[in-house]
């Protein structure tokens, strides 16, 4: 991707927008008008002036090559990464119009990616060599962890009471006592050092009256719960895979400890989930020698996209490294071999039924797994009465969309994008349906988000 031939689609750019208010201001920013002495490199950045309201140009630089995805600095008041001038930069590049020719960079640009480039080098030797800050005292993290065990047990001993406490009192007293006490429950599971299970009590909490079939619903969550409680609780009695799974579902941090994959990684989807407290952002690869999976997950504060970045179609030479757990996807991305650059490679798919019975297996090694990432085949996007569904082309079996992807714009560039035609869809299949999040066409063409 740094060689000056090699160029992104707008649809790969306009996927690192944080929101739909930056994708739009971003478009718009997009064509030379408002841009001067803008430029590029063979070393993977991108530059140049944009006019705004004042009398000052905003200084706009973006490093391509960052080994954890695009890296962004920009003179504007703005605190969205990328800002709309960054986005508008990345397009008027990756139109190919000699709008953004090659050259050097000027002083201001090159200082920038001097300095963070510098850094990251001074940080990986560091990590190579093993400096203080990495090496503590292994005693005294043993301890920490001990007592955070500890804190994590009486969290969980205290929530079994609570649940015991609901099913005494009866289902149908959760709809009476209103919000208030599982918000008092998930506090006091964040006290005991346990975010995991406070997440869940807060989403138990929000389950009555959501409509028919409420207790149903609450009963399986609770049902899981527990379960989850019971396992921690006798984790020592568990297989090392599975006690470390119990100890990521609870919400106890490990370090992503296994071998390093160097791989060419196919960038499937990547898509963000906020709360009050936090935006998460998951990224799905799979390797095209490994064929392993691996998702990414980076944070940032509420209201703030993760810097990490890496817009769905492109691939990237880099090595991940997988996270204690069975069954578990997570992974690091570590050394970055080569930037991200835009490919033609597809992942292969499978069947809808296939689809099905390979969540079902995954189950057996996460109980508490909500969805499994594959590639679906030939699927047809068809209406099933009020509701959605993608049917195997070439079969007779279908999976249902669920109710989120039914309600986001995706479903409707997935139906524009098959017109009545079978496409290829990448997406997560669980317990509530499928949510596809990218796709193909039949024939040659990019992959398209749908999220």
């Amino acid at each position: 991707m740094t060689q000056q031939g090699v160029r992104w689609t707008a649809d790969q750019v306009l996927a690192l927008a944080p929101d739909a208010a930056s994708r739009k201001a971003g478009s718009k920013l997009g064509a030379a008008g408002p841009w001067s002495e803008a430029g590029s490199s063979d070393e993977g950045t991108v530059w140049g002036l944009c006019k705004g309201s004042g009398s000052k140009p905003y200084q706009t630089v973006v490093d391509i090559a960052d080994a954890a995805g695009p890296a962004y600095k920009c003179s504007c008041p703005s605190r969205k990464f990328p800002c709309k001038h960054a986005l508008g930069l990345l397009l008027l590049w990756a139109g190919g119009d000699g709008a953004v020719p090659p050259g050097q960079p000027p002083q201001w640009a090159e200082q920038w990616i001097t300095g963070r480039r510098g850094r990251a080098d001074r940080k990986r030797a560091a990590d190579s060599s093993g400096s203080p800050s990495a090496s503590a005292d292994p005693e005294a993290a043993r301890r920490r962890a001990e007592r955070r065990a500890e804190r994590v047990t009486a969290g969980a001993a205290e929530l079994e009471q609570r649940l015991a406490d609901l099913f005494r009192a009866g289902l149908a007293t959760a709809e009476q006592s209103g919000y208030g006490l599982w918000e008092e429950t998930a506090a006091r599971m964040v006290d005991a050092q346990a975010p995991g299970l406070a997440a869940r009590v807060r989403e138990l909490g929000a389950i009555p009256s959501t409509g028919p079939g409420w207790p149903v619903r609450l009963l399986e969550e609770c049902a899981l719960l527990h379960l989850l409680d019971r396992a921690w609780l006798r984790r020592e009695r568990l297989p090392d895979a599975l006690a470390a799974t119990v100890r990521s579902r609870v919400g106890l941090p490990s370090p992503a400890d296994g071998p390093p994959v160097l791989d060419r990684w196919l960038v499937l989807a990547q898509y963000d989930t906020a709360d009050t407290r936090l935006v998460t952002r998951r990224i799905w690869l799979y390797g095209t020698a490994s064929h392993r999976t691996a998702l990414l997950l980076s944070y940032g504060a509420a209201g703030r996209a993760p810097e990490l970045a890496l817009p769905v179609g492109l691939a990237l030479e880099a090595e991940v490294s997988a996270y204690p757990g069975a069954g578990q996807l997570r992974a690091a991305l570590g050394e970055q071999v080569a930037p991200p650059a835009p490919t033609a490679i597809r992942p292969p798919g499978v069947t809808t039924s296939q689809a099905a019975a390979r969540y079902g297996e995954a189950l057996r090694d996460d109980p508490w797994l909500d969805s499994v990432p594959v590639t679906l085949e030939r699927v047809i996007p068809t209406p099933d009465g009020d509701s959605w569904q993608v049917a195997d082309a070439d079969g007779d079996t279908a999976l249902p969309l669920t109710p989120a992807a039914r309600a986001r714009p995706g479903l409707w560039r997935l139906v524009a994008l098959s017109g009545g035609a079978p496409v290829k869809v990448f997406g997560e299949c669980g317990h509530q349906g499928f949510t596809p999040l990218a796709a193909w066409p039949q024939g040659p063409g990019d992959a398209v988000p749908l999220c």
